[in-house]
């Protein structure tokens, strides 16, 4: 008795299979909000069609300034994360090394971690002024505290037994550091990044809303929805969201590659 087999499918069409079905929920999403428009489950002023959105979207890539205030938004973002990872790093080993540093700061370290960065806004515009760098320093304190907490876990928590491994073997400290701490502490620290690129992401959008701004997505989102200009306000929040989407796959496909031992 010949055997059946199951006819496989062309390599181009187990491709667009494989894009549909790690793409489920986006496609339904996206239905999903077709048919209440096509439907007016929901005022088509206040909720614009699909279409209408992303012909809005491409206008404002192609027609617009979206571009520009997305790049600002970026760049202010990529700044703000980049103060935060400079202080944020060295102060967490630092606090993290010390156990008995760090339970003398404890107090202002859960102090500052109970408060929401927002809270700190009146602070940093009278330190900085009203200005970029006003809304930079707001959110590098706020990934800053992300990075630091992370770090200075990761420290805290390296594993013992390699360590005194490396003490019973005649290891210098400093190559104790470099070659232990350093590399069993990089996967937490990873995380506390990735958290960080998006929380000063947050941070600089809110920001843009409500610190004397003129440009920027969170400007723009405000500006278009006191126009009531509804599939372009929908349109940049697309477009941050996708800016979010890609700075978090960036960082995610960076540890992957390099923290390639994570959890051995």
């Amino acid at each position: 008795m010949q055997r059946l087999q199951r006819a496989r499918p062309s390599p181009n069409v187990a491709r667009i299979l494989s894009v549909l079905e790690g793409n489920a929920g986006t496609i339904l999403l996206i239905g999903i909000w077709w048919g209440v428009t096509a439907l007016q489950l929901i005022n088509p002023v206040l909720l614009p069609s699909p279409v209408d959105t992303f012909l809005a979207l491409w206008e404002g890539i192609f027609q617009g300034d979206l571009v520009r205030d997305f790049g600002l938004t970026l760049y202010r973002s990529l700044y703000a994360f980049v103060i935060a990872t400079i202080l944020g790093i060295p102060i967490g080993i630092l606090l993290g090394a010390n156990e008995r540093l760090y339970r003398s700061f404890e107090f202002l370290i859960d102090f500052f971690r109970s408060t929401p960065a927002t809270a700190m806004f009146p602070l940093f515009l009278v330190v900085f002024g009203i200005g970029d760098f006003s809304k930079v320093a707001v959110a590098a304190f706020a990934g800053g505290l992300v990075i630091f907490f992370n770090v200075a876990y990761g420290v805290m928590n390296t594993r013992k037994t390699r360590i005194m491994a490396a003490k019973v073997m005649g290891t210098p400290r400093w190559r104790i550091f470099f070659d232990v701490i350093f590399f069993e502490t990089l996967p937490q620290t990873f995380i506390g990044l990735r958290t960080a690129i998006s929380l000063t992401l947050v941070v600089i959008i809110v920001a843009e809303m409500f610190i004397g701004s003129t440009n920027g997505m969170g400007q723009r989102v405000i500006d278009e929805q006191q126009v009531f200009d509804m599939p372009g306000m929908y349109a940049s929040i697309i477009a941050t969201g996708i800016m979010g989407y890609g700075l978090n796959q960036l960082f995610l496909l960076t540890e992957n590659k390099f923290i390639h031992w994570k959890g051995k």
